[in-house]
């Protein structure tokens, strides 16, 4: 069995073109996810049905990536990152290639399905970071990776509808598969080759990670405060393309698509809120990003009149919140800095359920109550998870590793 990683062996693997090809890396995994949402009307047309009927297969991609999330982030704990994250590029690659040929709107959904399982790459790439980062610079590697995973999340569809309108659907996935390809074949001789492997098999180390949540009140505070913002989060990006489509504004879709270039903010402010992490500590970093979160959602409320105003207020929204992304995952990250993924792979789990109830919920609820109320609502949720954040149950150095040990 090979020896654990020094803190010299972790600076000497992960150089800084190894970080930013995390980045990228993640950004493309993460992207994966979403190229077809612009392109719903097309694969419409091509596969002779409506609308919906794609809509609800593309629905399958958040299942699968929840899926990948609790299944295949903890194996970077047990596999060297240069073998299982270019197998599950591969894996990419392979459903990618099959979603481009798909002939039903049946067999749509599971292909979707497997490339949301493969999208979670981001995530363990996230592990990667906490486990091989040099511990004084954790927090900066991961927010240098986390910026990935958010610039996927806009580049996805971007990039998609710009490659259907161009060259279709069909071929705009197999250029996702090559991208993949070439990334699983850099992947293999770029990451890291190994370091100890978590104790346990891998069935304990699934069938362990609920138990997590009882036994580490840091993870239970992280995965809690998580979930609030992100269901703020996709709560008023929900909100905002219903609000923006009905009058008065009656803006296109396309129109409404403009609006996430704001979200560019965000992906800068995770490169910084690494480096202010390292420096001051998460807890400060958090408080910040959720006060300048705050401040932004209550100013949307009554400003979505004025384009500008919106957009910076979006912008800064974006910011906080990926700020707090970042230091709180790094927090998570260090519960125990051999064998992050499990921690992660728990973290993330609750930490998506949010953002997917915000998502289902900011879609209906301005027509329920109103945009006004939604931004309200939103900001109470980003309040809470300040206070969650302001009053955390004290640990000991003892406790943590005695739950540590009991947790293997």
């Amino acid at each position: 069995m090979e020896t654990e990683l020094t803190t010299d062996d972790r600076s000497t693997v992960l150089r800084a073109p190894v970080v930013w090809f995390m980045a990228l890396a993640a950004a493309l995994g993460t992207a994966s996810l979403y190229p077809l949402h612009p392109a719903i009307a097309e694969v419409a047309d091509s596969l002779h049905t409506s609308p919906a009927v794609i809509g609800t297969a593309l629905a399958c991609g958040p299942i699968g990536y929840l899926v990948g999330l609790a299944l295949l982030v903890p194996l970077v704990d047990r596999f060297a990152p240069r073998i299982v994250v270019p197998a599950q590029f591969g894996s990419l690659t392979v459903t990618l290639a099959a979603g481009a040929v798909v002939g039903s709107p049946w067999l749509l959904g599971p292909v979707v399905a497997a490339i949301g399982a493969g999208s979670a790459v981001g995530a363990q790439l996230s592990a990667v970071a906490g486990r091989f980062a040099e511990p004084r610079r954790q927090a900066t590697v991961l927010g240098v990776v986390t910026a990935g995973i958010s610039a996927g999340i806009l580049a996805g569809r971007i990039v998609g509808g710009w490659l259907t309108d161009s060259i279709g659907w069909r071929a705009m996935l197999l250029v996702f598969a090559v991208a993949c390809a070439a990334v699983a074949s850099i992947a293999r001789f770029a990451l890291p080759a190994g370091g100890k492997p978590a104790a346990g098999s891998y069935l304990a180390t699934l069938r362990g990670i609920p138990g997590l949540f009882t036994r580490f009140p840091v993870l239970r505070s992280a995965a809690g405060r998580g979930a609030l913002w992100f269901f703020a989060f996709c709560a008023v990006w929900a909100g905002l393309a219903v609000a923006l489509s009905q009058p008065p504004f009656s803006y296109s879709p396309e129109r409404i698509g403009l609006y996430a270039f704001a979200g560019l903010l965000g992906v800068v402010a995770t490169r910084i809120a690494g480096i202010w992490t390292d420096r001051v500590g998460a807890r400060r970093v958090l408080l910040v990003g959720l006060a300048l979160a705050f401040a932004a959602v209550a100013a949307l409320g009554s400003g979505l009149s004025h384009a500008v105003l919106t957009l910076v207020c979006l912008g800064l929204f974006d910011a906080g919140l990926f700020a707090a992304q970042v230091a709180n995952q790094s927090t998570v990250l260090a519960l125990d800095p051999a064998a992050p993924a499990r921690f992660n792979s728990a973290y993330m789990v609750v930490y998506f359920i949010g953002g997917s109830l915000g998502t289902a919920f900011g879609a209906a609820a301005v027509g329920w109550f109103g945009w006004l109320a939604l931004t309200t609502l939103s900001a109470g949720a980003i309040a809470l998870a300040a206070a969650v954040t302001l009053y955390p149950r004290p640990r000991t150095g003892h406790q943590q590793a005695t739950d540590l040990a009991h947790s293997r």
